[in-house]
């Protein structure tokens, strides 16, 4: 027997949807409600398959009042494919605010995605290029994806996508090539045998590799941190430009290959590295006037940047609306409170300081007299040793006893090359890696005086000689006392290793203190962050502690753990300490308000100035713009050498000198401020004018709209999540504080519901909390901690339930508690006469044009429909009088049997209504194709071929009659 697409066949002892691809000796099948990594192969020739029909409901399967809701709530969190123009969404673990949609709309106007997504640190970058691949790969416009990052970001990188898209990608690392090597076929390139690869770019970019790279490219690469990959015109590192050759390749406009470049950065203060950037995009952008308004117009195809201001409330009542209840408000801590602690030396402390600072001084005049090479070799020796020594004791330590990297230098040049990146705080990720060592001042014969500093510094571990330490555990302890949970961010390796252990026991015996740094891979950094969550989130009481390097302060989102910084040592980059409070100043953060404590020394001659020239100017132009801009490279530099000048010369020479070259400070802060002033004025000029234009708000409210009433909306999930576990014997707690109504955070213990429920579950939340009762966390936001379920229909423990509620439901034969039943016979005041309410589930077929060809695809939505009187003499309902309907309480009892008859009466006359449901299914399809036409819009090309049709007939799985209360019209 020949079955059509969309068809219901029987096979295997379940119902499944006949696809497309099927042929008259192979069945390709998806089970019914089920997603596209459940589609199987059956072979009608030995396997037995036969036609299938909806059952209908039966009269004796009544249910309460809350039964039509249940069922609607669980069959639609159970759809995987939609119908309408976004294709994953239904199938996705993450449910995208409004505003996340943009670059995703701005991207299926292009047959050849090429965008630069350019949002502000902690808007969701990630969550944005995520929707856009998957999208692609759902509809089949791209087959393959390569996601390039640092290696410190590819795990995280696995990890969003594997959990938040269901897309399973291999790491290609300089630690995993040969392995992935050794299981290649004869001349197999890995990057054929692994379709969805996360690769290190500073691997790939080297001259062995990239040419394999670029041949088997897959059809949609994603460029993480992409202006680090850009080369200004004014010269640029050899990584930035081997970076830039290797994307102009992958990048060629010939290949038709999809680009997706994501920063947070995007200008960086140099226009040349920007329209090097745009250039990558689309070559017509690197030269056009973007000035005019042909320049902007086609700027907005491509590029879409924009800061928490901007999305904080992206769609209301004025967006195009219907009502408010699409309303959304994203809340981002409202800000980050600053506050600045002081410390001063030890005596010992400061005479040991001061002794360093003369040795640095004799040694930089010294080298100055016998050639540049050895005077910039001294320079950088002089700046390791006073940054460690203001640091902590051991780093200083540490530092007296390793030889200078810069020591090995040929020329001054390379002695530049080799001292700054250890000494300085380059802001860029990849090169934070392997950068929190404690960097060497040795390089001389010097070893003897070097040695008796460095065991002077060896004697002052410790809170009693050390202030700053000892100011530290004080500032801690006013934090956790008012419940902030911090991450106190050290500059060197031996600092952070030193703080951690001596805050061990100081804190409170109910507080965990870990130490993260470069000397554990990305991996392992990640694992101990959630081993610290876990031992403190085991005791209600127990507070947490993280001291970390910067191998933590970019890329990696702490925000679920953590809700405070301390700045343990200042950065001469005042980006770095934007990067470290943006882990934990983004979305899904709890608190209102983010902590910054910055600790300085007033009186060592350095941290004061920093603070005041580079990190409070930072913090002013983030207050005006709104977003900051990176300090000018050259310009801070000046500064911080000035600083360092100043205490050599200080301690070498006459007084009357060093406030000469205190006056030089003075100078070069000032160009500083000038500089900086007018790099932010050009970016706040920039924002005004590449403000994305292409998407506006109530084209996504109607899309919003369109998806919420296939999808379902958040406050239907909550209260399905909750009924369904109050009926299933789960026992529901609101958390500390809560309103107590449905709106709120709660814990649920499921040890009692059923097995079933039980053995869904614990994949998903841990065997051991659901035998031992250890209470899950549901969450109001999307964005949750490990351990936590979120109250959205992507969340797995969402989903586990609903296809528990959905199968208890449909299996008449199931036993135990069923939340869900497919008819109720309810007595309410909120109708006048017999009201009859179905739940319709659709299945659409659909073509869709994409640069491999038209796909042809099926896809289900779920309706309700409501009519008054007799299915004969139907008088059917608005939707919105439908969907009330789901509201409306039981005001009286009705008996069973009188239940059962009438139930029967109403099924028994639906055949009455079937034109009509096949009718609502055409306009539904109508609907649907317009939909994809409106999201399609800009490009005629793929419009195209466009077209959606209904299947038929419906299925109908609930119908519920509603009776006046006695002394109404039945």
């Amino acid at each position: 027997m020949t079955y059509t697409a969309g068809a219901l066949v029987s096979a295997r002892g379940r119902d499944w949807v006949v696809l497309p691809e099927s042929a008259a000796d192979m069945l390709v099948l998806r089970p019914l409600g089920g997603a596209d990594d459940d589609i199987a192969a059956v072979f009608p020739a030995f396997e037995e398959v036969r036609g299938a029909e909806f059952a209908p409901p039966s009269p004796a399967d009544l249910g309460d009042s809350l039964a039509a809701g249940l069922l609607r709530t669980a069959l639609r969190i159970g759809f995987r494919s939609g119908a309408g123009p976004f294709r994953s969404l239904a199938g996705i673990a993450v449910e995208p605010r409004a505003y996340q949609l943009v670059p995703l709309m701005m991207a299926l106007r292009q047959r050849t995605v090429r965008m630069l997504i350019s949002d502000d640190v902690g808007i969701g970058k990630t969550v944005e290029a995520g929707l856009i691949a998957s999208e692609l790969l759902a509809q089949g416009s791209a087959r393959r994806l390569a996601v390039l990052c640092s290696p410190a970001l590819a795990e995280q990188w696995q990890e969003e996508l594997r959990t938040k898209f269901g897309i399973d990608a291999e790491l290609v690392l300089a630690s995993t090539v040969s392995r992935l090597e050794r299981g290649l076929d004869l001349g197999q390139s890995l990057f054929d045998k692994h379709p969805n690869v996360i690769v290190s770019t500073d691997f790939i970019k080297s001259t062995r590799h990239r040419d394999d790279f670029v041949r088997h490219c897959p059809d949609l690469v994603i460029v993480d941190e992409a202006h680090t990959c850009v080369a200004a015109d004014d010269g640029a590192s050899t990584q930035n430009q081997l970076r830039y050759e290797l994307l102009q390749r992958v990048a060629d406009p010939t290949a038709d290959r999809h680009l997706l470049l994501v920063t947070a950065t995007p200008h960086s203060g140099k226009e040349s590295a920007f329209r090097n950037l745009l250039g990558l995009v689309r070559p017509e952008l690197a030269e056009v006037e973007l000035d005019t308004e042909a320049g902007r117009r086609l700027l907005a195809q491509h590029f879409v940047q924009r800061k928490r201001a901007d999305v904080r409330q992206f769609l209301t009542v004025s967006d195009g609306l219907a009502d408010d209840s699409l309303a959304e408000t994203t809340s981002f801590p409202s800000d980050r409170y600053f506050k600045d602690e002081t410390y001063k030396l030890s005596p010992a402390y400061r005479a040991l300081l001061d002794d360093a600072i003369a040795y640095a001084g004799e040694r930089v005049s010294a080298a100055g007299d016998r050639g540049k090479r050895e005077a910039r070799i001294a320079w950088w020796s002089a700046i390791a040793l006073l940054r460690s020594m203001v640091s902590s004791p051991r780093a200083a330590a540490q530092t007296l006893r390793t030889r200078s990297a810069a020591a090995t230098a040929a020329t001054a040049e390379e002695a530049d090359r080799l001292g700054a990146p250890l000494t300085g705080d380059a802001s860029d990720s990849d090169v934070m890696e392997g950068l929190d060592v404690a960097p060497g001042a040795e390089i001389d014969d010097a070893g003897v005086r070097l040695a008796e500093l460095a065991g002077r510094a060896e004697a002052l571990e410790g809170p009693a000689a050390d202030r700053k330490l000892a100011a530290l555990v004080e500032h801690l302890k006013d934090l956790l006392k008012t419940g902030y949970h911090p991450i106190v961010f050290c500059r060197y390796i031996p600092t952070a290793e030193y703080v951690a252990e001596h805050l061990a026991g100081r804190l409170g015996k109910k507080t965990v203190v870990r130490a993260v740094t470069g000397t554990l891979s990305p991996q392992q950094r990640l694992q101990r962050i959630e081993e610290l969550a876990e031992q403190a989130g085991d005791d209600a009481a127990a507070r947490r502690v993280l001291v970390a390097t910067d191998c933590l302060s970019e890329g990696v989102n702490l925000q679920h753990h953590f809700d405070a910084v301390v700045h343990y040592d200042l950065a001469w980059n005042p980006t770095r300490h934007d990067q470290r409070e943006g882990r934990v100043d983004r979305y899904g953060q709890k608190k209102d308000t983010v902590k910054v404590l910055t600790l300085y020394g007033s009186d060592n001659g350095i941290d004061g100035k920093v603070l005041e020239v580079l990190i409070k100017k930072h913090r002013q132009i983030r207050k005006d713009l709104g977003i900051s801009v990176s300090v000018p490279d050259a310009a801070s530099t000046g500064v911080t050498d000035a600083i360092v000048e100043w205490l050599l010369i200080r301690s070498q020479r006459r007084e009357q000198e060093a406030l000469f070259s205190f006056d030089e400070i003075s100078d070069r802060a000032a160009a500083l401020e000038t500089e900086w002033s007018s790099a932010a004025e050009r970016e706040k000029t920039s924002r005004s004018r590449f403000a994305q234009r292409s998407i506006h708000p109530e084209e996504v409210a109607r899309e919003v709209a369109a998806i919420r009433d296939t999808l379902g909306r958040a406050g239907e999930i909550r209260t399905f999540v909750r009924h369904a576990l109050a009926s299933l014997d789960g026992v529901l707690r609101d958390e500390p504080g809560g309103t107590g109504t449905l709106t709120g955070d709660f814990n649920a213990d499921l040890s009692g519901t059923p097995a079933g429920l039980r053995d869904a579950l614990a994949p998903v939340v841990g065997g051991d909390a659901v035998e031992l009762g250890r209470p899950v966390p549901f969450r109001t936001t999307a964005a949750v901690a490990r351990g936590e379920a979120a109250l959205v229909r992507t969340d797995p423990v969402v989903g586990a339930l609903a296809g528990y509620v959905l199968n208890a439901a449909l299996d008449g034969q199931a036993e135990g508690p069923r939340p869900a039943s497919r008819c109720g016979v309810i007595r309410t005041g909120a109708v006048g006469t017999r009201t009859t309410l179905l739940l319709v589930r659709y299945r659409f077929h659909l073509t869709l044009p994409s640069r491999a060809g038209a796909r042809q695809l099926v896809a289900e939505d779920a309706r309700l429909l409501a009519f008054r009187g007799s299915p004969a003499n139907a008088v059917w309902l608005p939707a919105e009088d439908a969907l009330r309907l789901l509201d409306a309480t039981a005001d009286d009892n009705t008996d069973r049997v009188f239940g059962e008859r009438t139930m029967a009466r109403v099924l028994d006359g639906l055949p009455a209504v079937a034109a009509h449901l096949e009718a609502y299914g055409d306009q539904l399809g109508a609907e649907l194709l317009d939909s994809h036409r409106r999201v399609r819009s800009a490009s005629g090309e793929i419009i195209r071929g466009v077209n959606v049709t209904a299947q038929k007939p419906a299925d109908i799985l609930g119908a519920y009659v509603y009776l006046p209360v006695s002394g109404g019209a039945a």
